[in-house]
């Protein structure tokens, strides 16, 4: 099953859907397991270490320093893993309004993770641009 690939279908297209929890990056330093009955939205293996973005009530229980605290934005559109520009164009958007922004790209959707005090604005960032996208 392949994603779509046309960017102004992807971009005109996409509904941005805000989930409810704050969530954290956390690492782990390489080696280290990841702590018992946590669930990890997204978990990256790096040199350095293991990189984990986790509510941030998981990571209190677990014990672990969070930073970033952020909402996670899932853009309800199954984008190919090649499609171009996609994400160019939704980070440049939320760039423009001075605000950074943390992308992960999953098989069916992309998700963002954004400030967790401005998820609202980004969102009505992201309403208004796949608006524009569509006419």
């Amino acid at each position: 099953m392949t994603g779509e690939t046309n960017l102004k279908r992807l971009l005109a297209s996409m509904t941005p859907k805000l989930l409810p929890d704050v969530h954290v990056f956390a690492t782990l330093a390489p080696g280290v397991a990841v702590p018992h009955g946590l669930d990890p939205v997204m978990q990256f293996r790096e040199r350095e270490g293991t990189t984990l973005i986790v509510t941030e009530d998981q990571a209190k229980v677990a014990g672990l320093a969070g930073t970033f605290r952020c909402r996670m934005i899932t853009l309800d559109i199954h984008s190919s893993l090649d499609a171009v520009g996609f994400l160019a164009a939704i980070t440049t958007r939320l760039a423009a309004a001075g605000m950074g922004v943390n992308p992960v790209s999953a098989f069916y959707h992309d998700h963002l993770f954004v400030p967790a005090e401005r998820a609202d604005e980004a969102l009505g960032l992201l309403r208004q641009l796949a608006a524009e996208s569509s006419g």
